[in-house]
């Protein structure tokens, strides 16, 4: 199977099997772009990197594609939802941030392609993906040297909010198995986990993998996002609130998905990978202070 991967460059290089051939491009560079893909047509066209529609490659593939894979994100969806679990027809909204409603237009744009010119577009969105190099929590490795340390550690909200967390092993088990399947064209599939724990649950099972009894401070989203407005728009527009997913969709065309990988263990593995180079170990000073102050403050 030919295939093109348009993704971002990730701050952790991991090694491509010696049987894939790369090609390298800058993807906002149409003639960069149009360099490297030749005269070639793929299989499959996976686009990670598109977030508004001015961004999409359509032309660029257009007739030399059997599938165009978008990758949205759940946090489109409505925004808090009405009704749960989250399934593929619940309507998308999210007033709360640009990023998704930017990737509601992309989708609207491929959604009108497919319609009027039979575009073989698949929309995919994954909700909260993790892996080993990726703490999911508000301050990242932040969050470990403080439990470590035995300060405070900030969870929005009172922490009793579920939230559904996938390992990128399981998640690639569902992407891979929509790629050149018919029945995934014209249509959208969110691939998450089957495990939605509590926020304070997460931030315990890290404790656990690193050895602690973390200590919760829980502050108001709204108080955070005020102090934090970087962290603001994801919070308010997607962590802060409870999003449990139907998977029946995915898996009644990719029968092979499951998670695989429940957080206890994922979190030992984010630990695990840290701890085994100090030098991934980065605080981040202005971050720490900022949460020493929300625990000051708001008496967490």
């Amino acid at each position: 199977m030919s295939f093109f991967w348009a993704a971002q460059e990730s701050s952790v290089r991991r090694r491509v099997p010696s049987s894939v051939k790369t090609r390298e491009a800058d993807i906002r560079d149409p003639e960069s772009l149009a360099a490297a893909v030749g005269g070639r047509s793929f299989d499959v066209v996976a686009d990670f990197l598109s977030f508004t529609p001015n961004q999409l490659h359509l032309d660029a593939f257009r007739g030399r594609t059997g599938q165009y894979i978008f990758i949205s994100s759940a946090s489109a969806y409505q925004t808090p939802p009405s009704r749960l679990p989250v399934t593929e027809s619940t309507p998308l909204r999210n007033p709360f941030w640009e990023y998704s409603r930017n990737k509601i237009a992309c989708e609207d744009a491929l959604v009108t392609e497919y319609r009027e010119t039979g575009y073989p577009v698949t929309i995919v969105r994954p909700s909260h993906t993790y892996d080993s190099t990726s703490v999911p929590t508000l301050g990242g490795w932040t969050d470990i040297d403080r439990m470590r340390r035995g300060a405070p550690v900030v969870v929005h909200g009172d922490g009793s909010s579920l939230w559904t967390i996938t390992h990128t092993r399981d998640f690639a088990v569902g992407f891979v198995g929509l790629f050149g399947h018919p029945a995934a064209l014209g249509e959208s599939f969110h691939i998450t986990g089957n495990e939605a724990p509590t926020w304070d649950a997460i931030y315990r099972a890290l404790g656990t993998a690193a050895g602690v009894e973390p200590v919760l401070a829980h502050v108001t989203s709204d108080l955070i996002a005020a102090a934090v407005p970087e962290l603001g728009p994801g919070l308010l527009g997607d962590k802060s609130h409870t999003m449990v997913f139907d998977n029946s969709k995915l898996t009644a065309i990719v029968p092979d998905f499951a998670q695989h990988t429940v957080f206890a263990e994922g979190a030992h593995e984010i630990v695990d990978w840290y701890d085994a180079d100090p030098t991934r170990q980065t605080a981040d000073p202005k971050l720490d202070a900022l949460f020493d102050r929300l625990v000051e403050i708001h008496g967490a």
